[in-house]
């Protein structure tokens, strides 16, 4: 298995941080790797990430979001889903570069779907067709999760939120 570096930028292309995947799978447009969340908790109010937990990610050349599969790295439960709204990413060999647009999508493991940070991503300054392709992308997630399409095909509308 090949380590991956993902570099997180912000829409102005600053940088905001960097971590280690270990590859998955690749396909023409797009790379998933496993990641160990290795921050502070983050108590985010509808989901808590600790330190260890595991994160199934996928980045697309050709899409404008990323999604990350969420999993406690005690027990093994499925937290949900975090979906970054992001210019296409830029992948290489050993490298992922991403430009997060502000606007998140949570899916809990019963398909329920937060839209986070609105406020945030309206105060952007974005080129119109940015905004436009980023609104796209929330209504290609909630299609997907909706569909329960891969990754979403875990949803269970029985599970707890």
């Amino acid at each position: 298995m090949s380590t991956i570096t993902v570099h997180k930028y912000n829409y102005a292309g600053e940088y905001v941080l960097q971590y280690d995947g270990d590859v998955i799978e690749r396909g023409p447009t797009w790379v998933c790797l496993r990641a160990l969340f290795n921050r502070a908790e983050a108590d985010l109010g509808f989901v808590v990430f600790r330190q260890g937990d595991i994160f199934i990610e996928w980045f697309y050349s050709d899409r404008w979001y990323n999604i990350f599969q969420v999993y406690d790295g005690d027990s093994q439960h499925l937290k949900g889903w975090y979906c970054n709204i992001t210019r296409p990413a830029e992948i290489t060999d050993g490298e992922v570069r991403a430009d997060d647009l502000e606007l998140d999508v949570f899916v809990t493991p019963n398909g329920t779907m937060l839209l986070l940070d609105e406020k945030e991503f309206g105060a952007l300054d974005l080129p119109i067709e940015a905004r436009i392709a980023a609104l796209r992308a929330v209504e290609t997630i909630r299609r997907s999760v909706s569909g329960r399409e891969p990754p979403f095909e875990a949803v269970r509308p029985d599970a707890p939120a």
